[in-house]
């Protein structure tokens, strides 16, 4: 097949969304096809750039979101493109500027668009005026009008799925959970992280890795924190990542005299991941607004235990406590991290961490997405002959 990839955020921008497309660009690559990706410029793009396969279109910073892009044109070039390469789909991973254009391409060319539904943009609304603006009411509203006439979603975890049929959307829709690229996570060459961020091996290090905004409620982390350091003294904590909450957590980090025991660590680069998951002891998540949850995966992946907010995607991930575990309130989360450090019980047995990376693994993912893409190809032909 000839697949079109549409998406406002991909690489040099990194996200779990950026993380997503490029893990499946290059698993339905490994299995024969052609993935054709459309998105925007960007301006860490160094000049010259050759981008095999990758088109971008002209873009301006988002609204409250100044490290994203959004398309203010492309159309017809994009259109124009997508006739050239002969695109057998779109699958379109955005509902802004790019996801529009996508399925424009797609009723030019009269051939099949799917999208995937990667955020909760209700969890989203307060970074847009202060939620003053957009309210619940009017993000079902844009997400139905958006998913009329497409030909398939693509829901990563059941609270995806229920969500959208509670907004009423009635298209054809498969809970396909995000893939994660496990020989990325583990055969980049090692450096010693610890050694670089001034730690020791003495330490119990604990690490988020996130983008660094007030969604991720690392903030929550940081209230516990002094807890922890009365029994586990040795604990550090790293964050990992950029984002606008960089300043307000050092700010808290001050006002909880907790300077000699966090670390931001600044942005991280994707193919890099592996080599923080590695260094740390636990991989700590206070997000309830996670929809992939990639991060767990690649911790699981590296071999690290996770302890995470409870969703119905991580209950079903984390079901053994060799692999981590789930929790609902800040002091089952102080708990749950104690637990593990007083124990030294980090290492998750390779047999158990081997069974449950089969089913999240890059390659299943692209498998699944696969068969989505061609039962959309049938029904539409198959739509097209009853209706002639």
């Amino acid at each position: 097949m000839n697949i079109g990839l549409f998406t406002d955020t991909y690489f040099p921008q990194l996200s779990g969304v950026a993380t997503s497309i490029q893990t499946l660009k290059n698993s339905l690559e490994a299995d024969g096809h052609s993935v054709f990706i459309f998105t925007t410029t960007d301006p860490h793009l160094g000049k010259g750039t050759i981008e095999p396969n990758i088109f971008r279109v002209s873009s301006v910073p988002f609204v409250s979101f100044t490290d994203r892009r959004i398309a203010v044109r492309g159309l017809f070039q994009a259109t124009k493109i997508a006739k050239e390469v002969k695109l057998d789909i779109v699958h379109t991973q955005t509902e802004f500027a790019m996801g529009m254009i996508g399925k424009y391409v797609a009723h030019s060319l009269d051939i099949p668009a799917i999208h995937t539904y990667h955020t909760m943009y209700e969890d989203y609304l307060h970074y847009v005026l202060n939620g003053h603006l957009l309210k619940p009411y009017h993000v079902k509203q844009i997400t139905k009008a958006y998913l009329h006439k497409m030909d398939g979603v693509v829901a990563p975890s059941q609270r995806v799925k229920e969500t959208l049929r509670r907004y009423g959307v009635t298209i054809p829709m498969r809970i396909i959970p995000t893939g994660v690229d496990l020989t990325a996570i583990n055969e980049n060459p090692r450096r010693d992280v610890r050694k670089e961020l001034g730690l020791s091996s003495k330490d119990k290090v604990i690490l988020t890795l996130s983008r660094v905004a007030a969604e991720k409620k690392i903030d929550q982390i940081l209230d516990v924190l002094p807890e922890i350091l009365e029994k586990e003294p040795n604990v550090k904590f790293v964050i990992a990542g950029d984002g606008p909450d960089v300043q307000p957590l050092k700010d808290q980090v001050t006002r909880l005299s907790l300077e000699d025991y966090v670390t931001f660590a600044g942005s991280v680069e994707h193919s890099d991941v592996g080599n923080y998951y590695r260094m740390a002891d636990l991989f700590v998540s206070a997000s309830d607004t996670e929809t992939q949850g990639l991060t767990y995966i690649e911790a699981l992946a590296a071999g690290t235990k996770s302890v995470v907010y409870s969703t119905d995607y991580t209950e079903n991930v984390f079901d053994n406590k060799e692999l981590g575990c789930t929790f609902k309130t800040k002091d089952e989360m102080k708990n749950e991290i104690l637990d593990y450090l007083k124990e030294d019980r980090f290492t998750i047995p390779e047999n158990i961490k081997k069974n449950k990376l089969v089913d999240v693994s890059a390659a299943t993912f692209a498998h699944k997405i696969e068969d989505f893409y061609q039962d959309a190809i049938q029904n539409k032909r198959t739509t097209e002959v009853n209706y002639d």
